[in-house]
């Protein structure tokens, strides 16, 4: 028997296999690079989906496995379409022209009390419809404001940034990740309250009082005291009406456990087709407004995801994961949770949370380990512009509004906030045993 011809082929093989995997792990090296640097200011969906047809062309992941991951994303995709429209219905039939005239006028002058305002409707947003519809629906609001009331944006902004992060894991539906990480069973209603309420608070007032801090100087300057006011269109009446039920609507959906991404797609269709039959406008104008490059921008990350998960990262992931909550699971939640925030910087959240959420499913860590791995992929992208889905909505409808925030300008506010938030809701979390 030919021992050392088998033995060359199985030697063979493993070399392959091995250039197989790490050619995979190049190319997701790379397009995450891709979409956080943005090189040639090419547009973040371009790399995302690049990489992704790479992986195929060059053999390295069937086709099959490439569709798999793009219909993993599905609930993704309608969650996001439905927040979209919501936000351009609301746009275009003058809903943030009026809530900017409204919060000028509360704040009387103070740039610091407006920004507070905007701080605490971030708040509201993303606790009853989600971090990204605080990216879609409220930072289009606060441009408006800052247009009206004269003022900087970006602190405003940043608040708008921030909050989106530190506030979406207030309630399963603050934040699509959050039915991820739980492989879609969430724990009930007061269970998660349980767990996240004191760590949320803790983030969230944190995370205020770091950032009011950093802008100190530009919250000091003057503002408009007053504008003329402005009456809301029927138009813009049927578009709040339509984000106030979309927003019971996902809450109510959230506390029976079901997928929240067709719902939010059909709430946004039907509020987009009522407002317009009102308005009397297309809504096929609505429709052309919308930065759609989002929705490939997921597909490719998923696709990634399922490219990595085929050799058999995750696999070694869970077992470390494993061993750490055996041994000790109190430092195996504190060092994971950490270690989730940093990672999601690296390679954004949405891919490091279905990462995470495979490694779960394989480990079967204690209570404490999940829910500060969701606080960490939760919070942990507020360090850079890329670190989350959100944010990178965030910076797509801020330069459609003419401004626009660097990597590094962002860095400079998210290494001194997220690192403190997340300090005091780990640590939180922790003391709650």
């Amino acid at each position: 028997m030919d021992f050392l011809g088998i033995g060359h082929t199985f030697c063979g093989a493993c070399t392959r296999m091995m250039f197989h995997h790490e050619a995979i792990w190049a190319i997701a090296a790379l397009t995450t690079a891709g979409v956080i640097i943005r090189p040639f200011r090419i547009a973040e969906w371009v790399w995302a989906v690049t990489g992704a047809a790479l992986l195929v062309v060059m053999g390295l992941i069937p086709v099959s496995m490439a569709g798999a991951g793009i219909l993993k994303g599905g609930d993704v995709y309608l969650f996001l379409t439905g927040m979209m429209l919501l936000s351009e219905t609301a746009r275009a039939n003058g809903l943030f022209d009026w809530i900017a005239t409204s919060a000028v006028n509360h704040a009387a002058g103070s740039t610091s009390r407006l920004f507070t305002l905007v701080y605490l409707a971030g708040v509201v947003v993303t606790t009853f419809m989600s971090n990204d519809a605080t990216a879609v629906v409220l930072t289009p609001a606060v441009l408006a404001v800052a247009t009206k009331a004269k003022a900087d944006p970006l602190p405003l902004l940043f608040a708008c940034a921030l909050i989106a992060n530190a506030a979406s894991f207030v309630l399963p539906v603050s934040n699509p990740a959050n039915l991820v990480l739980y492989d879609g069973a969430l724990p009930a209603l007061g269970s998660w309250m349980a767990s996240f309420a004191l760590p949320s608070l803790m983030a969230i007032v944190t995370t205020y009082l770091v950032l009011r801090l950093i802008e100190r100087k530009h919250l000091r300057q003057a503002c408009a005291s007053q504008v003329e006011p402005m009456r809301l269109t029927v138009g813009g009446r049927a578009a709040l009406a339509g984000i106030v039920l979309t927003a019971v609507l996902l809450v109510t959906i959230s506390a029976f456990d079901r997928p929240l991404g067709l719902p939010t797609a059909l709430a946004g269709v039907a509020t987009a087709l009522a407002v317009s039959v009102l308005a009397r406008r297309s809504p096929l104008t609505l429709v052309k407004e919308i930065s759609w490059g989002v929705l490939p921008l997921v597909a490719g990350l998923f696709v990634l995801v399922e490219a990595i998960d085929s050799t058999g990262l995750i696999g070694e992931i869970a077992q470390i994961l494993k061993r750490a909550a055996q041994s000790d699971p109190t430092a195996a939640a504190l060092g994971s949770g950490s270690l989730l925030a940093f990672i999601s910087n690296l390679m954004n959240n949405l891919p490091a949370g279905l990462i995470a959420s495979e490694a779960v499913i394989q480990a079967h860590p204690p209570r404490l380990v999940v829910d500060n791995l969701l606080i960490g992929v939760d919070l942990g992208p507020n360090l850079s512009v890329t670190g989350s889905l959100a944010t990178i909505l965030w910076l797509q409808v801020i330069r459609r509004g003419g401004e626009d925030v660097g990597f590094m300008q962002f860095l400079k506010i998210g290494a001194v906030a997220m690192p403190a938030a997340l300090v005091t809701a780990l640590g939180a979390r922790l003391l709650m045993g």
